[in-house]
């Protein structure tokens, strides 16, 4: 079976206002000076690692990493231990921990002072001073890199749906931006940012890496933005599509969609199927659909690329990937935060209706924060 492991950068804010703090560097100090670790963990496969507490790109968010998994449910004990680590740690120096993808509150962005991060501030100016967003990024194991390219070539068509299903930003600068996601409008200004190309093997993916970089345009491979890429870390797919999910269950039910996504794509690939000759411009509309919509209007058919509803490619999705559900033992843990997550609603969908209750944001992060600590009602 496949190991999943999740990447989730968080926003640090002011206990009292719900702004944004730049105190990144004092978490992390509060973090390895004392005993932050909310419970026992699950026992890593293969001696892998139990996980870590780090910086991002600025100096308002930290990130946490799970290690890899093969049951969800030790997934999600992971991912709630990471979760209040950094709350933990958070609070020992006066601020909260809330998984949005954006700031509901104004913010001015501070970079983390790196060499690297300098760099990115120098090059691409406002594109990377104003960029204040989280992303949960899901690891999937592959067997080879051209196992992971054919899995790439894909899954492609999907991930629009993985983004609809984890929205969680819809507000930025203080203001409702009519996204359900504007933290994938906000990435889009990246120049790699956005659903890769069907490239076929892992010599092209090599060779059109290698090129992003000779380009001068990127300062490395590690701002290789798409969707989905292959990891330069670990032997995985890294799928980079969602937003940070509010509920912790609904960023193990991505997870677990992720994991029966690859298993379907690797045996397709070993079954000789193609894969779907979509271009990269109707992805880029999927995906700006998805942003825009959230679960909650419509999103693009991944065959026809005709507006459906949001429940029926969902539902086409979890069709897709069912079988690979079953073998995995995740099909009713999919299908029944499936169900939650539509009955309920994705973050954007909470933070709006807090909103609205309310007229003030600075109860939409408090509310952010009470859910992102495991109180979802």
């Amino acid at each position: 079976m496949r190991t999943v492991g999740i990447e989730e950068e968080l926003l640090v804010v002011d206990t009292d206002s719900g702004r944004p703090l730049a105190v990144a560097e004092r978490v992390l100090g509060a973090a390895q000076e004392g005993d932050v670790d909310s419970g026992p963990a699950p026992q890593a496969p293969n001696g892998a690692e139990d996980g870590d507490l780090g910086a991002e790109l600025q100096r308002q968010q930290v990130e946490t990493g799970t290690p890899p998994r093969e049951r969800l449910t030790d997934l999600d004990a992971d991912l709630r231990r990471w979760r209040g680590a950094a709350i933990t740690a958070a609070r020992r120096v006066g601020a909260r921990i809330i998984a949005s993808g954006t700031s509901p509150m104004p913010v001015r962005p501070e970079p983390m002072r790196k060499p690297r991060y300098e760099q990115m501030m120098e090059r691409f100016g406002l594109t990377s001073a104003e960029l204040l967003t989280c992303g949960c990024h899901v690891h999937v194991s592959v067997a080879s890199d051209d196992e992971a390219v054919a899995v790439l070539d894909r899954i492609r068509v999907w991930l629009p749906a993985l983004l609809a299903l984890s929205a969680n930003s819809p507000f930025w600068q203080g203001e409702d931006s009519r996204y359900a996601s504007f933290r994938s409008q906000a990435w889009s200004r990246w120049p790699s940012a956005g659903p890769p190309e069907r490239l076929g093997s892992a010599q092209a993916y090599r060779d059109r890496i290698r090129a992003m970089v000779e380009s001068g345009v990127l300062l490395d491979e590690g701002m290789v933005y798409f969707d989905a890429r292959l990891s330069a870390s670990y032997p995985t797919v890294e799928i980079r599509v969602a937003d940070v999910c509010l509920d912790a269950r609904h960023a193990v039910l991505i997870a677990g969609l992720c994991r029966a996504l690859v298993d379907t794509a690797a045996a397709e690939w070993e079954a000789g199927r193609p894969p779907p000759a979509v271009p990269a411009s109707m992805l880029r509309l999927a995906t700006w659909r998805a942003g825009r919509d959230g679960v909650d209007g419509q999103l693009l058919d991944p065959g026809s690329h005709r507006p459906r509803k949001a429940r029926e490619v969902v539902d086409a999705l979890l069709e897709h990937v069912g079988p690979a559900l079953e073998a995995n033992g995740d099909i009713d843990l999919v299908r029944e935060r499936v169900e939650h997550l539509l009955a309920e609603g994705n973050g954007a969908r909470r933070q709006r209706t807090v909103l609205a209750k309310t007229s003030r944001l600075v109860d939409v992060v408090a509310d952010l924060a009470r859910v992102t600590a495991g109180h979802e009602q």
